[in-house]
């Protein structure tokens, strides 16, 4: 959810830090604030409530000189939106600064004890708990600006995580070691960029693009003691161990708009590359299969799986919903879809032959960790679909599929959603060919995964329809989405689109269940958006559009471009490639991102910042 950045070396940090902050609004924040150290070791703390513009404004007003200094964008969790909450913290009279990620359980404790001291708190953030809990764990001093040895700050850094309980990411800057950030991570992500003479911190990788291309991911109970040459990565308890540097090939490109308005309608349209760059070198026309790399398990061991769970939150989710229909039909495999938040507690019966997926853009989603180290706990194989190299999910899952769509700065998803559903539909293949499908079938499946993305660049073709139909119903409060088979979970994913960005109630079902109590809810003012392209449930979900059509509910139909028979019963059509079935979800989801996004647009919403929601959450 929030966003931290830090920098050290011998440019001026101010800037370094705004820019990375600005990388950092999509995931969700409501205030903002940076602290420096100049050469003479003052500390500078600037914080305002708001937008990143407003902090700009605080610090033309109030310089903070150095090359040293942490940013933090703050989304509210313990007190509301405020100066005083937003972070940096100070601890003690001013002898250290923290930002943090994440939420500290047992803060409430901690903080009745440090009142007991004598602490003084200015915020009502758990944040400032673990500042003055640092500063109490340092040796007196006869004045905030006395230097302090560098093993003296870190023991009590360590001492301090120690008592803490839930999740952090955190970076500490302090006076009294003016030349070291202090940075650790239990739970919330934070990523290091090496450079020459300089390191950054982030809690991603966005922030880092352009300045280097060298990264460390810290993984949970570890402790970097970073300076402008030299990183030092330990665990908590056992001590220094050697982190591994891993490459960060995203480019400049990749975190800018490129001259689209918002990152969302750039990444809507990135996604015929997306595709192409999740399928590179995975599928196998000879073989009439795919390959995979990275599963970690041998052709028997996947022989003998007899169930799969697929495991994920909100986008995700639906994705892991297509790619039950995609593994039952192909490899006959029972599948289970389960919300992460639910599984990691729910505690059901599981057998031994049982393989879990975790689904996730971000790899550090913290429901879906949660599960997925749940599974693992019981001694099953745990899987991981993701984008992010390095995260967390990828890190400690068994074995996974990168999903190689590139960052993803828009906080609704699409291009990773799309290529989530590319992934399954591949594996589902895979493990098809495995067992029963035939080499015939194969082939058919490969030769049209292999034209899909031309299909998605057909389907961007429906934008200025789709606009259309957009301005004729942005004034609309309720919708409903209905699909039926593979476009069921694309009527859901629709549905959330425009509740995530544009705020407007829409519900997704199945379109068969209409009759059973959500045709209560049609009425002239409400549009019913209908996924029916042409396939074996085509005249059932027909037979559900003249319900809806019998009761004056205004429909948006989705169908194959040349159905010209629904265009006398529908009273607004969207045209799509006709593809195969089992990839039409690849091809209708597109006009649905775009109508959410006109709609947001024309409605006024921060399309890539929607209110109350964060890219990554990293917290229950």
């Amino acid at each position: 959810m929030c966003g931290i950045v830090g920098y050290i070396g011998h440019r001026k940090a101010k800037s370094i830090l705004i820019e990375g902050l600005r990388r950092l609004e999509y995931r969700g924040y409501d205030s903002a604030g940076i602290a420096t150290l100049d050469v003479e070791g003052k500390l500078h703390v600037v914080k305002a409530a708001g937008r990143i513009d407003m902090l700009a404004g605080e610090l033309r007003k109030n310089p903070t000189p150095g090359t040293v200094g942490v940013g933090h964008t703050r989304w509210a969790t313990h007190g509301p939106a405020t100066q005083q909450n937003a972070h940096p913290h100070l601890g003690g009279a001013g002898r250290l600064a923290v930002v943090h990620n994440g939420v500290i359980e047992n803060y409430s404790h901690l903080k009745a004890m440090l009142q007991s001291k004598g602490y003084e708190f200015v915020s009502a953030t758990d944040t400032e708990v673990i500042a003055h809990l640092i500063d109490s764990c340092l040796p007196p001093t006869e004045s905030d600006g006395d230097p302090i040895d560098l093993e003296v700050m870190v023991d009590a850094v360590r001492d301090t995580l120690l008592q803490l309980r839930g999740t952090y990411g955190i970076v500490v800057l302090s006076p009294a070691c003016p030349g070291v950030l202090i940075a650790a991570r239990m739970g919330s992500p934070i990523v290091i960029g090496v450079g020459n003479g300089e390191h950054l911190i982030a809690s991603d990788a966005s922030p880092l693009v352009g300045h280097t291309e060298r990264i460390v991911y810290l993984a949970d109970h570890q402790i970097a003691v970073v300076t402008s040459d030299e990183l030092r990565v330990m665990h908590r308890e056992h001590g220094d161990v050697h982190p591994r540097v891993d490459v960060l090939d995203w480019e400049s490109g990749d975190v800018d708009l490129q001259g689209y308005a918002h990152f969302m309608l750039k990444e809507i349209y990135e996604q015929p590359q997306t595709l192409r760059d999740a399928m590179r070198g995975r599928l196998c026309p000879d073989d009439a299969s795919a390959v995979f790399g990275g599963l970690n398990l041998t052709s028997r061991q996947l022989r003998r799986v007899n169930r799969i769970i697929l495991t994920a939150c909100g986008t995700s989710w639906h994705a892991a919903l297509v790619g039950e229909y995609l593994l039952e039909a192909f490899a006959r495999i029972p599948v289970e879809v389960e919300y992460a938040s639910e599984l990691r507690y729910r505690n059901p019966p599981v057998e031994h032959d049982t393989l879990l997926f975790a689904i996730t853009q971000s790899g550090e989603t913290a429901d879906t960790l949660g599960a997925m180290r749940e599974m693992k706990r019981k001694g099953h194989p745990t899987l991981s679909i993701c984008n992010v190299v390095g995260s967390t999910i990828a890190h400690e899952s068994d074995g996974g599929v990168y999903l190689h769509a590139g960052p993803e700065i828009g906080v609704a998803s699409t291009k990773a959603y799309t290529s989530q559903l590319a992934v399954l539909t591949m594996l589902a293949l895979y493990l098809g060919r495995l067992r029963h499908l035939s080499y015939p079938a194969g082939c058919r499946i490969t030769k049209a995964l292999q034209e899909i993305p031309d299909r998605v660049t057909e389907a961007l073709e429906s934008n200025d329809e789709v606009l259309r139909v957009a301005e004729k119903y942005a004034g609309a409060n309720n919708f409903l989405y209905l699909g039926r088979h593979f476009n069921f979970p694309t009527a859901l994913e629709g549905a959330l689109k425009l509740k995530e960005i544009s705020y407007v109630h829409a519900e997704g079902y199945p379109a068969a269940e209409m009759k059973h109590g959500p045709i209560a809810l049609v009425d002239e003012k409400t549009p019913s958006v209908i996924v029916i392209p042409r396939g074996f449930v085509y005249e059932k979900v027909m037979a559900n559009l003249e319900e809806i059509k019998a009761r004056g509910g205004p429909i948006i139909a989705i169908v194959d471009q040349g159905d010209e028979h629904i265009a006398s019963l529908a009273d607004d059509v969207i045209r799509v490639p006709q593809v195969e079935d089992f990839l039409q979800p690849l091809v209708t989801i597109i006009p649905l991102q775009l109508l959410a996004y006109h709609i947001a647009v024309l409605r006024g919403c921060d399309v890539d910042k929607p209110r109350n929601l964060a890219k990554s959450v990293t917290v229950e």
